[in-house]
């Protein structure tokens, strides 16, 4: 995990409600992220991965990223946070992009109106779209399924049991009726509620953000993200709810979990192995990630060569 995905994950989710316009249960008001304190060091490899799903499930992205990486590769995440928030540049075209959708999104009134303009596409595309949504799923599907197995950061195992759930959140985005009126209106209101929980104005107030501000920020944009999937019945915190870890094996400072849980009214589980630093057990591929891109950072420019995955 490095600082410019972290960075750009953050920013996708906070800007997600602004150009935006399984197991049902029914859609609640998103609201803010739930106030909770980090998780406590855990004591073994198992609770190390369930401490980060109580993090999501509290929408506590802070927690969730104080228990991925060891302290001080996260201490240079924050110090250099909002370098990197600003290092590209912002044109006036996409401020004023971004100005105007906020606006749109947190006016008063603003649910009728986005509906009123949607109503008729909706309709458009239930005439016109519908009955080829899923020859466009089975592509998309295709597509992903590709891009999984040429993925060389996942073993085996992990490949399968990402291509089963693929295929199962396939099954279930051919049945969500995302051209309910209902479902619509309801979604909307989410967003623009969203939207107004945010509280951001300008892309510059989001690139002005310090590390704590932008994880509260992100906790209150994932909350609402949840709100709309459920919507369309799809509920993240069910699954969340229904994660159990296994400690499978253990050497030293290494381990192997085994973490199952049920999505689509579907079991599902797949292995992680784990690396302990400093006393407290992290996910190798993290870890490893990170220094890979610490080692690309300090490379010779133009050197041609690619940095050894750590050990």
């Amino acid at each position: 995990m490095s600082i410019k995905p972290v960075r750009f994950s953050v920013i996708f989710l906070l800007a997600a409600f602004a150009v935006g316009c399984g197991d049902k249960q029914p859609a609640q008001t998103a609201s803010p992220a739930a106030v909770a304190p980090p998780p406590p060091a855990a004591a073994g490899p198992d609770a190390t991965i369930l401490a980060s799903v109580r993090a999501l499930r509290a929408n506590n992205i802070g927690a969730l990223l104080d228990n991925a990486l060891p302290p001080a590769e996260l201490a240079k995440i924050k110090a250099d946070w909002n370098t990197e928030m600003n290092k590209d540049p912002v044109s006036d075209d996409e401020r004023r992009k971004f100005a105007e959708q906020m606006t749109k999104l947190t006016a008063p009134g603003a649910e009728e109106k986005l509906y009123a303009e949607a109503e008729p596409q909706l309709k458009q595309f239930e005439a016109q779209s519908a009955q080829q949504m899923p020859m466009m799923i089975a592509m998309g599907q295709g597509f992903i399924q590709s891009a999984i197995q040429q993925n060389k950061d996942l073993t085996e195992p992990q490949k399968q049991q990402t291509v089963a759930l693929i295929d199962a959140t396939a099954k279930w985005a051919q049945t969500a009726k995302f051209t309910d009126a209902a479902a619509a209106k309801q979604a909307i209101g989410i967003i623009c509620k969203t939207a107004r929980d945010l509280n951001l104005k300008t892309i510059d107030e989001v690139r002005a953000l310090n590390y704590d501000q932008a994880m509260q920020k992100a906790g209150i944009a994932v909350a609402g993200f949840k709100q709309l999937l459920g919507v369309y019945g799809l509920s993240m915190d069910k699954a969340l709810d229904s994660v159990k870890t296994e400690t499978v094996a253990s050497s030293g400072d290494t381990a192997k979990v085994k973490v199952s849980y049920t999505a689509f009214d579907q079991p599902f589980s797949t292995e992680s192995d784990l690396v302990k630093v400093d006393g407290k057990w992290y996910s190798k591929q993290a870890v490893e990630q990170w220094k890979k891109t610490q080692a690309a950072k300090v490379a010779p420019a133009g050197s041609g060569s690619e940095p050894q995955t750590a050990k």
